[in-house]
């Protein structure tokens, strides 16, 4: 028996969008990761990128569980001395660029390597209801429904 290696030919890639409005957002982003990679589908090899591209809308309402909203906290060294700077999360959501949250929270998810990165680049994030891949022809995909936990109410 032989192992089935996948082709960069044999590749078929779609295009999803995903409605974050409700979402709690490890949970979206596991299911997005996932998609990205290429893992929910058969014919997934390794070392290849066999994911599909992926809109995410509504980036600003995502939900998060118990304290995360205040208490959640991103880094970042502003490479001085003492120069470690931090934000919450609801400083992030509440600020200027809104859709990085749920970014970081993917691709915190993907390999760090080129074929991470190159992932990446399949990830579209915006953080209102519009996005300009409409003659991609998405198909909407519900994470909502694929789990009762994956919906929070505000």
């Amino acid at each position: 028996m032989k192992t089935y290696s996948a082709k960069p030919s044999d590749i078929d890639r779609k295009w999803y969008v995903v409605d974050a409005d409700g979402i709690v957002l490890g949970r979206l982003a596991a299911v997005v990761a996932t998609r990205l990679r290429g893992k929910h589908k058969p014919m997934y090899t390794p070392h290849l990128d066999c994911g599909d591209n992926i809109i995410v809308v509504n980036a600003e309402k995502v939900q998060l569980t118990g304290r995360k909203r205040t208490d959640k906290r991103f880094y970042w060294h502003t490479g001085y001395p003492g120069g470690i700077k931090n934000r919450t999360v609801e400083q992030i959501l509440e600020g200027k660029h809104p859709e990085r949250v749920v970014y970081k929270a993917v691709e915190r998810m993907i390999s760090r390597n080129p074929l991470g990165r190159r992932q990446m680049r399949k990830l579209h994030v915006y953080a209102g209801p519009d996005h300009p891949h409409a003659a991609q022809q998405p198909e909407p995909l519900d994470v909502a429904a694929m789990n009762a936990k994956n919906k929070r109410s505000a």
